[in-house]
């Protein structure tokens, strides 16, 4: 989910609107780590004041103050917080908590050992409600992750999950007299595609720019044909792009668009033109993350009931956690992991679902109606990491140009692969 986390439009997996004058915080907007009074802690956030995830983790810090007498300073710190943590714990100066994205998390502080284990969290009790924070909270999420050089993978507790697929609107006549049932087979899949185009239909909208999103179907792709691409990515000698399944998928994904499946136009437009075009139904699907369903919410018609799948064939959904950790160096560790262990109430973690209209960890937190399919998909199976949750330049220097000039139609399926075989190799001497 690399590239979730490098831009402010999307990575929040709420991609809600627009941020609201800062400090609004009656805790403070402008603290800085290191400065929390006897009993209390420092908490840097990702979000800003005012939107959505900050107005319900302000709600929780404000009940909890008043539970504890734990005072919290806090500081909407939005995206950038990952920029200024690794700084600030050089200089000693880092807050005893703070939150972001999994992969920023790990890559920021846990990758370098600097994120403390938060296994003690998970064994300790989530107030009023007689259960462990374990047991609210499924392992499979925290067991997807890559671990750090202790070993941890517990250096994130999450409050929010995201994931991706492809997304339609149940309510399209046409999409359900093609798809009367979801396609279980690629194949089946291309059927509905066929179907779509003989009435006029696109099947797919993309906007061409964007590599991650539209190859979200080649990584699910890859996935259902037994393809880590966390392995195949990080073999120096490329040889893993010769397994007979990369290709097959490889040629799945140039099938879209050799059968001229993808809504006119795409490989010239730049976001959010076709995602648009898609909600005015001129396309029946739309990869993406499920911060879509927010994006588009104001845009698509009343009569519109948001439908989500993974590509056939895929059986585990992609999962992008948004959490609370903790730097190794934070002073204040047992007040801000019982606020962690606060957060995880029904009552207090259900707002992230009802308010800030995004899926929670809690299975026993219905997810807002319109992520219905996303949470039953998360829920169903173990989960998986976005494209193996590679990171680091790996994406921008050897796998997205590759992957646009086959979107685009610049390139073969044998093409794609051999390049990418090359391209790869080069890489990883350049990294040695």
């Amino acid at each position: 989910m690399n590239s979730k986390t490098k831009t402010a439009r999307r990575v929040v997996g709420v991609a809600t609107a627009v941020v609201l004058a800062a400090g609004a915080s009656a805790c403070g907007s402008g603290g800085t780590g290191g400065g929390a009074k006897a009993g209390g802690f420092t908490y840097w956030s990702m979000w800003r004041a005012g939107e959505p995830q900050a107005k319900v983790i302000q709600a929780a810090i404000d009940r909890f103050q008043s539970d504890t007498g734990i005072k919290v300073d806090v500081t909407w710190a939005g995206r950038d917080v990952t920029k200024k943590i690794g700084p600030a714990i050089a200089a000693r100066q880092a807050p005893d908590l703070w939150d972001q994205g999994a992969d920023a998390v790990y890559a920021a502080t846990a990758q370098a050992g600097q994120a403390l284990d938060l296994s003690d969290v998970l064994g300790m009790e989530v107030p009023g409600e007689g259960k462990k924070v374990s047991d609210v909270i499924p392992a499979k999420y925290l067991d997807a992750l890559p671990k750090d050089p202790n070993g941890k993978n517990h250096y994130i507790i999450p409050y929010e999950v995201s994931s991706a697929g492809l997304f339609y609107n149940a309510a399209d006549p046409d999409l359900a007299t093609a798809m009367p049932t979801p396609p279980a087979t690629w194949a089946d899949f291309l059927k509905v595609c066929d179907a779509l185009k003989a009435k006029g239909r696109a099947c797919l909208a993309s906007d061409g720019e964007l590599a991650w999103e539209n190859g979200l179907t080649l990584d699910y792709l890859l996935a259902a044909g037994g393809v880590d691409f966390s392995a195949l990515s990080s073999d120096k000698s490329g040889a893993g792009w010769d397994n007979p399944a990369v290709l097959t998928a490889v040629k799945q994904v140039e099938q879209l668009v050799k059968g001229g499946y993808l809504l006119g136009g795409y490989d010239a437009t730049k976001f959010p033109a076709q995602e648009t075009n898609w909600s005015a139904g001129k396309a029946a699907f739309y990869s993406d993350g499920s911060w879509v369903t927010d994006e588009v919410a104001k845009q698509v018609p009343a009569d519109w009931k948001m439908g989500a799948m993974l590509p056939p064939g895929a059986t585990n959904a992609d999962s992008m956690l948004f959490g609370f950790s903790m730097p190794r160096t934070a002073k204040n560790v047992a007040p801000a992991q019982k606020f962690i262990a606060y957060f995880q109430q029904q009552k207090v973690l259900g707002g992230i679902s009802t308010e800030a209209g995004n899926i929670t960890p809690r299975p026993d937190i219905p997810a807002p109606a319109v992520l219905a399919d996303v949470q039953k998909a998360l829920d169903s199976a173990p989960v998986r990491l976005t494209y193996g949750g590679v990171a680091g330049s790996y994406p921008t220097k050897v796998l997205n140009q590759n992957f646009l000039d086959l979107w685009h139609g610049k390139t073969s399926a044998e093409q794609f692969v051999s390049k990418m075989k090359s391209d790869q190799v080069s890489f990883w001497k350049s990294q040695d």
